[in-house]
């Protein structure tokens, strides 16, 4: 609160206004009480990473917290109706809708902060159930994240229900084309009966068959790739509580090979060993026809929490 100056330097009550000057009214005080919150709040925002339940989140902020997605950031609690979020505040210059914009296609940026966003949300998903929200959940007031929290707070309790004790894993299913292609002759129904067929007959015959098996690895090396990745999906989600089928970038590839499928499943944590089991058994299966399975996680589950965010 500002002080009134005194003719001599000196602040006071009874001090007399200078000539001209309009008195001064408690309630123009609480204007201008009132402005420059308004200015303060429009200096910030609040970036949100994850919610949950207040009495679970709130024992945690006595042990040391990751960095939040800003050097120098607190990470805090906005609370309502038994719920709680993560947040910290964000300078509005840089987070605001335009600012964030030309920000993100800074990629060193983006990446520092992408992972400073990951680290905090599963700092806290490993200690309690939480839903973690995507990058970029930003709220211009902290009211409006508390709103946000009331607004949706059956629809968050009942997701916070369902990955409870649960945690997501991942998994990329990878191909080597050329030894697929290899193979594919061997398992590929409609190959096996072209092949027999080449084998019995004459030489003109088994030369024209041959060449149309050749003509035909590609497309069904394509259809065996699909057939795996369905497959993997179909028996790793009776080992978990949930699967998801994510995007595949186009021509991803890594050193395992090109990446098939990306699979995503939320397993109780004291059902993980045979989840685990499950997925080790398939990788022997499929590993001879040029597959390889990379296990992730286990990651905070924003798979198995969609459309329960809401808008900042």
């Amino acid at each position: 609160m500002s002080k009134r100056a005194t003719k001599n330097g000196q602040s006071g009550a009874g001090a007399p206004a200078p000539p001209g000057a309009k008195k001064r009214t408690p309630t123009d005080a609480k204007r201008r009480a009132a402005a420059d919150e308004r200015n303060e709040r429009g200096a910030r925002a609040f970036y949100v990473y994850c919610v949950g339940v207040r009495d679970a989140l709130a024992p945690l902020f006595r042990d040391a917290m990751p960095d939040a997605i800003e050097d120098g950031a607190a990470l805090e609690l906005v609370e309502s109706e038994g719920l709680a979020a993560v947040v910290s505040a964000v300078p509005l210059e840089v987070y605001g809708e335009g600012a964030l914009t030309a920000r993100l296609a800074d990629a060193a940026w983006t990446a520092t902060r992408a992972l400073r966003h990951e680290g905090v949300a599963e700092h806290f998903a490993r200690r309690t159930s939480v839903v973690p929200l995507r990058f970029g959940a930003i709220y211009l007031e902290r009211e409006g994240v508390a709103r946000m929290l009331s607004e949706r707070s059956a629809q968050l309790r009942a997701v916070l229900a369902r990955v409870g004790g649960r945690e997501e894993w991942g998994l990329n299913v990878y191909v080597e084309r050329a030894r697929l292609r290899e193979e594919v002759t061997r398992v590929s129904e409609r190959l096996r009966e072209m092949s027999e067929r080449a084998d019995a007959s004459a030489p003109g015959q088994a030369y024209l068959l041959r060449k149309k098996i050749e003509s035909l690895r590609d497309e069904e090396a394509r259809a065996e790739t699909r057939r795996v990745a369905a497959e993997v999906e179909r028996r790793l989600a009776a080992s978990s509580d949930g699967a998801a089928r994510l995007r595949v970038l186009k021509d991803e590839a890594a050193g395992q090979g090109e990446l098939a499928a990306r699979l995503a499943f939320l397993v109780r944590r004291e059902a993980f060993e045979e989840f685990r089991a499950a997925a080790e058994a398939l990788a022997a299966e499929y590993t001879p026809l040029g597959f390889r399975f990379e296990l992730t996680g286990p990651w905070p589950p924003y798979n198995f929490t969609e459309g329960a965010e809401g808008k900042a």
